[in-house]
């Protein structure tokens, strides 16, 4: 199986239910102000800009893993329909933490098109003369971002399955979120400091992306089907390594990525200030002259092409590029291991080998 294939094929279908979802909640919110419904708007815009729709496609292979299709239930169109229903949950939770992401990140554009803060940021500028322009957009994506969070619960807790199913999958939604949120405390907290460990960063990794990504959609589609502790312990055993990997690549994209395909300006990290295995490798392996560069250049909003050519060229000398990408190799075949000793269903079993090199190998 082509897994990056199947993500595609995926997000066609996820992306066509998630139009239908948001033209039918723009209908039902018709008393609402036009305001609410331009929050609304922003929500559907910035989720249907892009993203490959990976989460959903886990808890899809999450669901598929923990019933098996020897009874055939599971292939029928009426339960695949429920569970392509069900997965557009994590979708919506996605772009929650991501509007609140980019006021924290200071980023202006996300998936190509303009934030949801500095939307609301230019609105103000134009016809809010009296008003702070960064808090009123601030304001607006953190508002922005509680509505769609509560999209993400009830698009869960109206899915057609048993209240015992959906209790428990409402439970490790917030439970993804809690570790997400406890990820990104402590990523802002390094970037206060200005400093990280190995150790520090990797946490913020499992936290922030691992469980949030891979581990958490894969639970809530294996609960959604009834998973005993047992499913859920190899699929955490799969998912925190490869979403550490997963985070490592992310960063080494940021760095060396192309800024059409990210849809974002690369070195948003370096400019932010963001403490990175690439750097904090830099910064332990590096000479004086090195180490003194990459500090100069972190956190300054004013970075040149020829500061970013000089930052990715000690990444590499310093071995820290290298590093970084072996030990996402690394993670990555540990957590293939764990799929292949499982007992699972042989196209479950494609998918998640396929997704885990595809993570190690892709471009954006």
């Amino acid at each position: 199986m082509d897994a990056k294939i199947e993500l595609q094929n995926y997000k066609k279908v996820l992306d066509r239910k998630l139009a239908r979802y948001f033209a039918k909640k723009l209908e039902e919110m018709q008393g609402i102000g036009p305001s609410a419904k331009d929050i609304v708007k922003s929500i559907r815009d910035m989720v249907l800009a892009g993203g490959k729709r990976m989460r959903a496609n886990f808890i899809r292979y999450g669901y598929l893993v923990a019933r098996p299709q020897q009874a055939g239930e599971a292939g029928k169109p009426e339960e695949c329909k429920k569970i392509i229903e069900a997965s557009m949950s994590i979708e919506l939770t996605h772009i929650f933490l991501l509007i609140h992401d980019d006021i924290i990140d200071r980023d202006d554009f996300r998936h190509g098109v303009q934030t949801i803060h500095k939307k609301y940021e230019r609105l103000a500028k134009r016809f809010f003369k009296k008003t702070d322009p960064k808090h009123f957009g601030d304001s607006m994506a953190i508002v922005a971002g509680d509505m769609a969070a509560a999209f993400g619960n009830e698009i869960i807790f109206n899915s057609r399955f048993s209240p015992e199913r959906k209790q428990k999958a409402l439970l490790k939604l917030q439970e993804i979120v809690a570790n997400t949120v406890s990820g990104e405390i402590l990523d802002v907290m390094l970037e206060a400091k200005g400093r990280a460990t190995e150790k520090e960063i990797l946490e913020v990794h499992r936290n922030k992306t691992a469980k949030y990504t891979v581990e958490g959609p894969l639970h809530l589609g294996a609960l959604l089907a009834g998973a005993d502790d047992r499913v859920l312990r190899v699929l955490s055993k799969y998912a925190v390594p490869v979403g550490i990997a997963f985070q490592i690549q992310d960063d080494i994209l940021g760095a060396f990525g192309n800024e059409k395909k990210l849809g974002k300006p690369v070195c948003s990290d370096l400019r932010e200030g963001k403490q990175t295995l690439l750097v904090a490798k830099a910064l332990e392996n590096g000479d004086m002259k090195q180490r003194k560069l990459v500090k100069k250049l972190l956190g300054n909003k004013n970075v040149s092409e020829s500061d970013i050519e000089s930052f990715r060229r000690a990444i590499r000398e310093t071995g820290s590029l290298e590093y970084s990408q072996n030990l996402a190799k690394k993670y990555v075949e540990e957590g293939k291991a764990a799929i292949e000793k499982s007992g699972f269903n042989e196209d479950a079993k494609d998918f998640l080998i396929g997704i885990a090199d595809y993570i190690v190998k892709r471009e954006v």
